[in-house]
């Protein structure tokens, strides 16, 4: 199985990712994977890049095998060694782009949350630290661009608020 929970940064989608982790792993071997760990930076997150990574993890996935990733490092602002990945029965995809094109048409149950800019906004900087304010209003026009062009919201199948 293969789920995917996308929408705006804050919106709440690592806690439901969280929250269905828990519940699978009661019955089912599970894997999450953050976005945040597959993006290459802040600028570019949302690249083409991103979906090549998405579509061999999911390829994987769906053939049963394990795989190799790399997640990036946040503190040095590169990718850390790939590690192996073992095969899961479930796994969740978790952040903005996660629900994109590619992974709808792999088969995923894709969740989108939708939450008002300035209160998303709001708890990342909460979260993370205020520090981010400029790179994360920066970042929601991205993923707003993002949003659009790949029609991410009209395409899910679970539509939820925060």
């Amino acid at each position: 199985m293969l789920l995917a929970i996308d929408g705006p940064a804050g919106s709440g989608k690592t806690t439901l990712a969280a929250k269905l982790e828990r519940e699978y792993q009661l019955t089912a071997t599970v894997q999450v994977i953050h976005m945040d760990d597959l993006y290459n930076g802040w600028e570019q997150a949302l690249s083409q890049e991103l979906t090549v990574k998405l579509s061999k993890i999911v390829q994987a996935h769906n053939c049963g095998k394990d795989f190799y990733l790399a997640k990036f490092n946040w503190a040095t602002m590169k990718f850390d060694e790939e590690v192996l990945m073992l095969a899961t029965e479930v796994l969740i995809l978790e952040g903005v782009g996660a629900a994109q094109k590619v992974i709808r048409d792999a088969g995923a149950m894709t969740y989108w949350i939708e939450t008002p800019a300035e209160i998303g906004l709001q708890r990342v900087l909460d979260r993370d630290g205020h520090h981010l304010r400029d790179l994360m209003l920066k970042w929601q026009t991205h993923q707003d661009a993002h949003f659009r062009m790949d029609k991410t919201a009209e395409n899910c199948d679970v539509k939820l608020t925060s």
